[in-house]
């Protein structure tokens, strides 16, 4: 069940060997961080969103949520979410899957502030199967992210 455009992209960049298949399905916070063994904020939860018209991705910890104050001021817009029938379209990636790894083209990468308080985080490989243990710099580095953005309430350093 491992997305091979993801594999290639990792191993590329050489993080392949981060890559872990689970049993169960990991489509959500919860059901990842019962999978992998380690807390929901771990958990690198990748959020679509519509800004201009263009799908942008965030990666943030499982425990932040969106603050649409803050997002406005990194985007200049009010957040909207790309609707779950157009996901796969926009990004690449089903639902549940989404993953800042071999993005559609054009389509931007950021991080939230929120993930950097932990030593690994656990992003999405490509599917509601896979997960990918990183550190927040390597998965800056390895995901080509735009850089570090601040959009996130919910959680405390």
């Amino acid at each position: 069940m491992i997305n091979e455009n993801v594999k290639k992209w990792l191993d590329e960049r050489g993080f392949a060997d981060r890559l872990t298949e689970h049993k169960e399905i990991i489509d959500t916070v919860e059901h990842a961080a019962q999978q992998i063994g380690c807390s929901e904020a771990e958990i690198a939860k990748t959020l679509s969103f519509i800004v201009e018209d263009k799908p942008v991705l965030v990666v943030m910890a499982g425990d932040g949520r969106v603050n649409g104050g803050k997002f406005k001021s990194v985007f200049h817009t009010k957040s909207s979410m790309i609707p779950r029938d157009r996901v796969e379209e926009l990004t690449g990636f089903k639902p549940g899957g989404v993953c800042p790894f071999g993005v559609l083209e054009g389509v931007p990468v950021w991080m939230d502030v929120s993930l950097k308080r932990f030593k690994y985080v656990y992003p999405a490989g490509g599917n509601e199967y896979t997960s990918v243990k990183l550190t927040p710099d390597e998965l800056l580095e390895c995901s080509l992210a735009v850089g570090w953005c601040d959009i996130c309430k919910g959680w405390e350093e």
